[in-house]
């Protein structure tokens, strides 16, 4: 099984967030930054300032989904913080 990341963009251009995962961070910056992506292709330049790594898809995909929930939302304001970006 493979394992899977939740990752962290910043856009150059417009200094907002965007949180996703996947289970090859190499292969998505490359769609991100060819513009294959619909949600950030708007966005680019983007730059990944922050990561975690799951042992499966499927707990990524679950720490992804609590991240964007009311609760998991205070949680990211304080990685955000740490990483001194805006909201």
């Amino acid at each position: 099984m493979d394992s899977g990341i939740v990752y962290l963009l910043f856009s150059l251009k417009d200094h907002k967030t965007y949180l996703g995962s996947t289970d090859n961070l190499d292969r998505r910056m490359g769609e991100h930054n060819a513009g294959k992506t619909f949600s950030t292709k708007n966005r680019r330049p983007l730059k990944l300032v922050y990561k975690e790594i799951f042992d499966t898809i499927l707990e990524a995909r679950n720490r992804e989904r609590y991240l964007k929930s009311r609760k998991g939302r205070k949680e990211l304001r304080d990685i955000f913080i740490s990483l001194n970006i805006g909201e």
